[in-house]
């Protein structure tokens, strides 16, 4: 969580908590990527590996986690692991929000996402509020996830 600039619960947005904490991991666990282990233990961490900031609304209704790691398939910048919002606001503007915060962090890397089009709730772009939120699509892995992705520079003027 360092890097972060300080804000007022007030004017927040988001709020840095800890990878583990239990309000994030209430969210998490409603994700179509959780992965549930079949003897139900459950890990204290969820982030997963490498350099990570775990954010979560004031209200408790949305989860945004960013990760940055060596991707196996060599997408270069930083990771959306998991986005969820239960209902804390219009996704977009969340996105854009966690945007900065990852910019703040990581000097203005790429960003760039992953989006199951078959785990999703059926719609016509899948990835849709992510591009709402500036985000332009960058192609598709092998096993069929649409990458999403961009760049701080894309992001003047607006």
């Amino acid at each position: 969580m360092s890097g972060l600039r300080q804000t007022s619960l007030i004017d927040a947005v988001w709020l840095p908590v800890r990878d583990g904490n239990d309000t994030g991991r209430l969210i998490f666990d409603n994700h179509y990527s959780r992965q549930h282990y079949a003897d139900g233990r459950k890990p204290l961490l969820y982030a997963g590996p490498g350099e990570k900031i775990v954010l979560v609304t004031p209200d408790a209704l949305a989860l945004f986690i960013w990760r940055k790691f060596r991707s196996m398939d060599h997408q270069e910048g930083v990771s959306c692991a998991v986005f969820r919002n239960e209902g804390a606001g219009l996704s977009s503007d969340l996105i854009r929000a966690a945007d900065e915060l990852a910019w703040q962090r990581w000097g203005g890397e790429r960003l760039y996402t992953y989006v199951d089009p078959k785990k999703i709730r059926r719609k016509r772009d899948p990835g849709r509020c992510f591009l709402k939120a500036g985000w332009k699509h960058f192609g598709w892995t092998k096993g069929g996830l649409r990458i999403l992705h961009i760049r701080p520079e894309w992001e003047q003027g607006n």
